[in-house]
């Protein structure tokens, strides 16, 4: 009877590890806000911006959001957009007002494919910039490849004129 049991106990525990898939490498928390442009999609080195640096009684907080988007740069490398999007999301669930942030989502909705969402997400990213012509030039940039996939040709170009407006 002991032997069935033990028999019956691996075969389970086989199976369960025949089941699951193996751990993903996940990039080390970093303190700090630099991140790395030579994995991103082309076109969207811009996108990689500093992360704003927090005030000291949000540095906990802000620290949470420096590891979420080390993980969805990590995801966007392995091609996992559905997860890249997921975890922008949770880090603006902790900093709302974080325009680069937005910016990110919007870029990782026009490559799902999400046009009309990642057009409004930089509009969004634009509300929230404070004046920063940089994030608002690639978020116009953005904007008028949006609207390129939407054949909307006249709005794009518009776009394209204020993405160059903010550059200088």
């Amino acid at each position: 009877m002991v032997t069935i049991k033990r028999a019956f106990f691996l075969l389970i525990l086989l199976l369960g590890a025949c089941s699951t898939r193996p751990p993903s490498q996940l990039p080390p928390v970093v303190e700090g806000g630099s991140q790395s442009t030579e994995s991103l999609p082309p076109g969207e080195e811009a996108a990689a911006a500093p992360v704003i640096e927090a005030s000291p009684e949000n540095r906990a907080s802000q620290g949470a959001v420096v590891a979420l988007l080390d993980r969805a740069d990590h995801y966007q490398r392995l091609g996992d957009n559905d997860s890249a999007s997921a975890t922008l999301e949770r880090a603006l669930r902790i900093d709302p007002r974080n325009a680069q942030l937005w910016h990110r989502l919007a870029a990782v909705r026009l490559q799902q494919g999400k046009v009309a969402q990642a057009e409004q997400l930089a509009f969004k990213s634009n509300t929230l910039s404070g004046g920063d012509k940089s994030l608002q030039a690639r978020n116009w940039a953005l904007v008028a490849r949006a609207r390129w996939a939407q054949d909307d040709a006249a709005g794009a170009r518009t776009a394209e004129r204020k993405a160059a407006e903010a550059r200088r």
